[in-house]
């Protein structure tokens, strides 16, 4: 699984790393710099400390992480989970007084957001060598610790009483079937979100035929979410019948005992996040946040996610990859440039605000 990850995705990310490449909760305990040389947080290592850390992914898998985080380095680890637009505005706001030191999981172009910013401070860790160029930041700004795919979410009863079947391409999702009847998220709050409209970009050829869509699927919407992940929760609970969010939270959702949902993949195309970790700029905590990146990007670190239900694929080759992470063979991935996608946000955002959901 391992090498077909790197293989169908060389030839989608490559090109652009060598260009240039959710409520917020309360916290819960749980040019580059040089670092120590091994890849995996020293056990040994119980130095006193204490980190915040700013979260985008599921929270459960957040408090784990931030449980061994602790138990392997003795460095306590407070974590707030945020949507990854509610982080960079928390981010933005908090710049010449940072609150955080860590920004963990969400996807990689709102961290190049950030970076444009100069709001992330690089850091080259040893660890990172072991990740592909193409999941990583040449500078150190960010570096991938996950890959994860969009999908669709639909209830099961909903596609049986109006005798559907669950949206194969971006397409069906404009059916009238399902006016008023699909959840996602706002791409302003929401890192998953942004990958969707961007991805939906991309699958339609160009700008304008991506916004033109885009214009289409907005009577279709019942509520844009905060977070990239609620839609999932809604269309479990029968509250829509058509979630837009990633793969990967789908498949916890069924595990957690939302079984009237479907997963498909869009055949016509789907985006993913690289999701990252990367050191907040004027951290007052350096040392400790550095530290906090060799520890995430080492295989025991990335296989923490496993044990809450978080079926990412990985980044470290040497991480036992998820049984039920999606498999590359059975989708198409479309050519998506986390570069490119952070450097257009702001001005993407500005227009889906007054074209679409005006």
């Amino acid at each position: 699984m391992k090498k077909a990850l790197s293989a169908t995705l060389a030839v989608i990310l490559t090109a652009s790393v060598a260009a240039g490449c959710g409520s917020a909760d309360k916290p819960a305990s749980g040019g580059a710099a040089s670092a120590p040389a091994s890849g995996e947080a020293s056990k040994t290592d119980k130095s006193k400390g204490k980190l915040t850390v700013y979260v985008g992914f599921q929270e459960d898998h957040a408090v784990e992480a931030m449980k061994q985080f602790t138990k392997d380095t003795g460095i306590q680890a407070d974590m707030v989970r945020m949507s990854g637009g509610e982080i960079l505005a928390k981010i933005r706001a908090e710049k010449d007084n940072p609150q955080a030191d860590i920004w963990y999981g969400g996807p990689a172009d709102t961290f190049v957001a950030a970076m444009n910013e100069g709001l992330l401070a690089p850091y080259k860790s040893p660890a990172a060598e072991k990740v592909d160029a193409k999941y990583k930041d040449p500078n150190g700004h960010w570096t991938g610790i996950y890959v994860g795919f969009l999908g669709f979410a639909s209830n099961k009863k909903f596609l049986k009483d109006h005798n559907l079947q669950a949206p194969q391409t971006w397409e069906d999702l404009l059916n009238p079937a399902y006016k008023g009847q699909i959840v996602m998220a706002n791409p302003a709050s929401s890192g998953t979100a942004y990958t969707a409209l961007y991805t939906v970009l991309k699958v339609k050829g160009s700008e304008d035929k991506g916004f033109d869509y885009l214009k289409k699927l907005h009577p279709q919407v019942q509520q844009y979410t905060t977070s990239g992940s609620a839609p999932g929760r809604m269309v479990g609970m029968g509250e829509a019948a058509v979630g837009v969010l990633f793969a990967h939270d789908v498949i916890k959702y069924q595990e957690e005992g939302f079984d009237t949902m479907e997963l498909t993949i869009p055949k016509d195309g789907t985006g993913y996040e690289t999701g990252a970790v990367a050191v907040i700029k004027n951290t007052k905590n350096q040392e400790l946040a550095q530290k906090f990146v060799d520890w995430s990007l080492g295989a025991s670190a990335q296989e923490v996610g496993q044990r809450t239900g978080s079926y990412q694929n990985l980044t470290n080759p040497d991480a036992k990859e998820p049984k039920k992470a999606i498999k590359l063979s059975d989708i198409n991935p479309i050519q998506y440039d986390p570069t490119e996608a952070g450097k257009e946000r702001k001005r993407l955002l500005d227009k889906w605000n007054s074209e679409v959901k005006k």
